[in-house]
């Protein structure tokens, strides 16, 4: 098989990755080995009321490391939220950061670890590459199966002022460790398994078909591919599933490290703006979009789509190239449907609003730079017209 790109690339992901079950709890001898003295652990409010935040505190202070808790990261985390973390940061001397919780909680703290080492607005750090510095260590303890942010040199930020959700992709914002523990995912409700999990799985196709991948990222993706459509039901119909919730955990956690290292592609691109819009979930918005941007990319490169399906479990003897290509949309779309996602048109979103801001969403897309990776590239009035397409009963 061909790859997109055959040329030269670089492979990068945190100095230490742990997983298995009770992998969180080595957050104390972590921490210590790094140098911790006094911990900033940066959560959110539902991470907290679980109990897992104290859980870590626990382990921290067992290991003779002070700690302070900033537990007020909201969905899709704001610059607001890195700057108040930052001055607790500062406040209480602190040396070291963990982080605990979803994407959001991860991705903060990876704002506040490289806005202590760097003195431009992270606004001007937007794109590809242009952290100068790296961030303070950071400690990356995942609660869902669906960013994978433990593991990659993203991280998403929205700019409220401008309603721009921001990715800053760097070496910089890697993680020193991560700890992939499932029993951590155990509470995660039905309708939060779907909608992350869904996200991982768009990490994996889009980290395949991106113009940017490479050998090793093709071979994380379609692992992450085989592990996370293989789970996914399990998971979402028995939470309590751990041979499920750990095939997830580990599904979302390289999906991570494949995107990170190849780019996301159109569905991301398109994504971000839902949410900075809309203040839709960053999974959901992956989901209600994934199936008709794989139906407009599938022409582009639809050997790799022939490889999903296969990676998915599908039987694909004997059918045309473009026949096993179709065979990974159909099976996205059952798993989609089993697992009960919406459309675009069933989550709330007003039509008069939707219509008012279609264009611009567009030209934010573009401006993101991911659906530059898609193996098939869409015009402005293209991605118009997908949105309106994901919009419209299926």
């Amino acid at each position: 098989m061909n790859f997109p790109n055959s040329g030269v690339s670089s492979f990068t992901i945190p100095p230490t990755v742990i997983t298995g079950i009770g992998a969180a709890e080595q957050v104390g001898e972590q921490a210590k080995r790094l140098g911790g003295e006094k911990t900033l652990v940066v959560t959110d409010p539902g991470i907290s009321k679980l109990g897992y935040a104290d859980a870590t505190v626990k382990q921290l202070n067992a290991a003779g490391i002070e700690t302070s808790i900033f537990e007020d990261v909201t969905p899709d985390p704001t610059l607001q939220n890195v700057n108040d973390g930052l001055e607790q940061y500062r406040s209480d001397g602190c040396n070291l950061i963990v982080s605990i919780g979803g994407g959001s909680a991860i991705d903060c703290g990876k704002g506040i670890a490289v806005k202590l080492t760097n003195d431009a607005p992270l606004a001007e750090y937007m794109g590809v590459n242009k952290i100068p510095n790296p961030g303070i260590p950071l400690i990356a303890i995942p609660t869902t199966a669906g960013t994978g942010s433990e593991c990659t040199k993203v991280t998403v930020l929205t700019d409220t002022e401008r309603n721009v959700k921001m990715m800053l992709s760097s070496p910089c914002l890697l993680a020193q460790v991560a700890l992939i523990d499932p029993l951590l995912s155990l509470t995660t409700p039905p309708h939060l398994t779907a909608a992350v999990g869904i996200d991982a799985l768009t990490h994996a196709i889009e980290a395949y078909i991106s113009q940017r991948g490479q050998p090793i990222t093709d071979a994380l993706s379609l692992k992450a591919i085989r592990l996370i459509s293989g789970s996914m039901r399990q998971a979402w119909a028995n939470g309590e599933n751990i041979e499920a919730r750990t095939d997830m955990m580990i599904g979302a956690s390289i999906a991570g490290m494949a995107f990170s290292n190849s780019s996301v592609a159109l569905v991301h691109g398109m994504s971000r703006p839902i949410g900075a819009y809309f203040h839709i979930h960053h999974g959901l918005s992956n989901s209600v979009l994934l199936l008709d941007v794989m139906e407009f990319s599938v022409v582009g490169t639809p050997e790799r789509f022939a490889a999903i399906a296969r990676a998915m479990g599908e039987p694909t003897e004997g059918l045309s190239l473009m026949g096993q290509a179709d065979r990974a949309i159909a099976a996205v779309e059952r798993l989609i449907n089993d697992i009960q996602m919406p459309r675009l048109g069933e989550i709330g979103i007003d039509l008069d609003k939707f219509e008012a801001v279609v264009d611009q969403m567009a030209s934010d897309a573009i401006a993101s730079g991911s659906p530059a990776n898609n193996p098939r590239q869409p015009t402005h009035e293209e991605i118009v017209a997908l949105y309106r397409r994901c919009f419209a009963e299926r």
